[in-house]
């Protein structure tokens, strides 16, 4: 492992943010890491939330490698993450027995908190997929060694990471990846894999699967999501929740990189990835035991915000968060507003695709449905790739010829939320209908689809393309 000492500038940093890392050096040699808690976590009063975070960085990799701004981007999380309540632990440079020790004592940790606590994971760092597996680079490790080598020393975001962690139905486990390199070379095999989120998770990547993202060359600037994503958490309004954040942050790199003044940025404008399974509203200031209550918004305002949050369909939703954001655009409630806004348009934009039969009826909500299939059919108005593809799988078994429900709309119905999920670019459905229209006969279609998923950046696990074909 490339070990090296960094300067730390905390000159204009918080002082509560002015805390150790856990050094490779330190942990190689056998020392014990403890995680580091805030004053501000020390102080925490009883009964009110609790939220843990663990950050973990590599910028020393073999040359050209090495990824320079990476000790900022923990810095600087790390500091925003502290205003927001998180008790952090951040790690710096790790091996991959060090890192494994610390991730061990973290979800341990994560395990003994209450039902209700924030789990948010950070890794910034080179990141691969290898036989659709996404890993996440130690410090040291060579990225263009050869597939097995990097499967053997690397962490697996899923297996080793977020299916560890404890499920968390009344809180929320939140998984960021920022893997990024400071140059492509022609021919690269690059970006991750895309991924379902287990309930109570919200998962996001610096950019779209199978897609690069790059890093500036200089330790003085972060890397554009990790940047947005400081910027960002340290300016929404408090009641912005935690996957509005990440939707604000999605818009704000791409717009940062569609308009910088070097071209071979502009080329590569990253579009970050955002896979939602999350179950409770949880917005990014946290609760706090005694405080006093937000004064109450007018009537109307808080009258449009709950005719907002009971619609499903598309144009229903674009329809009431313009009239929202045009009467109270300075609401405290404007950027969620905001985003439910921008994913109508783009769910309207799908349904609106002569590849997608899907039609209004489907975004019926009835008072006897559960409620995790009415929050899938609101977030799919807003336009939630995932959501919709969790919206086919209830018709699934109907479709093959299962109990299911539906009657004999079941199987177009399956296919229809499938091509919508689609057409907000969620792969792993695009590899679900290839292989719903092979075995219903379509080779046509299949071929479209599995090609589609590709495109999407989705690369199928080796067992389920060998028994594909």
């Amino acid at each position: 492992m490339n070990q090296r000492s960094e300067s730390r500038d905390t000159q204009g940093l918080p002082q509560l943010a002015r805390r150790r890392f856990l050094w490779g050096s330190l942990l190689g040699a056998g020392l014990a890491a403890r995680p580091a808690r805030s004053a501000a976590a020390q102080a925490r009063p009883a009964g009110v939330e609790v939220r843990l975070a663990l950050l973990l960085g590599n910028r020393s990799y073999p040359q050209p490698f090495d990824l320079p701004p990476i000790p900022k981007n923990l810095r600087d999380l790390e500091a925003v993450l502290v205003r927001r309540g998180f008790a952090v632990t951040s790690a710096l440079d790790l091996d991959l027995p060090a890192a494994r020790r610390v991730l061990d004592q973290f979800i341990t940790q994560a395990a003994a908190s209450p039902p209700d606590a924030t789990v948010f994971f950070y890794f910034s760092g080179h990141g691969v997929q290898v036989d659709a597996a996404n890993l996440l680079l130690p410090a040291g490790l060579n990225p263009s060694a050869r597939g097995e080598q990097l499967q053997n020393s690397s962490m697996q975001l899923l297996a080793d990471v977020v299916r560890r962690l404890p499920p968390r139905r009344e809180g929320m486990v939140i998984a960021v990846v920022d893997a990024c390199r400071t140059g492509l070379k022609s021919g690269e095999v690059v970006g991750l894999n895309q991924v379902e989120a287990p309930p109570g998770c919200l998962i996001t990547f610096s950019t779209a699967a199978g897609k690069p993202a790059i890093a500036p060359a200089v330790e003085t600037q972060n890397t554009f999501y990790t940047g947005s994503l400081v910027k960002l958490m340290a300016s929404v309004p408090d009641q912005t929740t935690f996957p509005e954040l990440m939707q604000l942050v999605r818009s704000d790199v791409r717009e940062t990189m569609l308009n910088h003044p070097l071209p071979a940025i502009r080329q590569l404008a990253q579009d970050p990835f955002i896979a939602d399974h999350t179950r409770v509203r949880l917005t990014v200031e946290p609760r706090r035991e005694g405080a006093a209550a937000a004064a109450p918004a007018d009537i109307d305002e808080d009258a449009e915000l709950k005719k907002l949050e009971r619609l499903a369909w598309p144009a229903e939703v674009l329809q009431v968060a313009e009239a929202f954001l045009k009467a109270r655009p300075d609401s405290a409630f404007a950027p969620g507003v905001q985003v439910a806004r921008d994913g109508a348009r783009t769910a309207m934009r799908a349904l609106q695709r002569s590849d997608v039969r899907l039609f209004k009826a489907a975004f019926a909500t009835s008072d006897d449905m559960p409620a995790d299939q009415r929050q899938d059919l609101l977030r799919c108005g807003r336009g939630d790739k995932d959501a919709a593809a969790r919206m086919a799988w209830r018709f699934r078994e109907g479709a093959r010829g299962g109990a299911g429900y539906g009657g004999s709309a079941t199987q177009s119905r399956y296919e229809g939320w499938l091509q919508f999920a689609v057409a907000l670019g969620n792969g792993i459905a695009s590899y679900e209908l290839a292989l719903h229209f092979r075995n219903t006969g379509q080779p046509l279609l299949a071929a479209q689809f599995e090609a589609r998923a590709r495109e999407l950046g989705y690369t199928p696990p080796p067992d389920l393309d060998n028994v594909r074909k």
